[in-house]
C-alpha cells in the first residue's frame, strides 16, 4: 500500500468513526468529521498533509499525489 492509498483509507475511517461517535456519543464528534474534510481539502490544492509526511518518513513508498 502506498502513501496515497493509505492517506485515503485512513481519512474514509476518521470520517466514519467521527460520524458514528457524533451519532452515539456527543454532536461534538462532528467537529472531526470537519477537520478531516478541511484537512483533504487544503491537501488537494497546497500537497501539504502532516499524515503523509509521517508515513513517508516511517518509509512508505509514496504514490502519485504525496512525494
Amino acid at each position: 500500500m502506498n502513501i496515497d492509498r493509505f492517506v485515503m483509507a485512513f481519512a474514509g475511517f476518521m470520517v466514519i468513526a467521527s460520524l458514528a461517535l457524533g451519532w452515539f456519543v456527543s454532536p461534538w464528534f462532528f467537529l472531526a468529521t470537519a477537520f478531516v474534510g478541511l484537512n483533504l481539502l487544503q491537501a488537494a490544492f497546497t500537497g501539504f498533509c502532516p499524515l503523509a509526511m509521517i508515513l513517508k518518513k516511517a518509509g512508505i513508498k509514496s504514490g502519485a499525489s504525496f512525494t
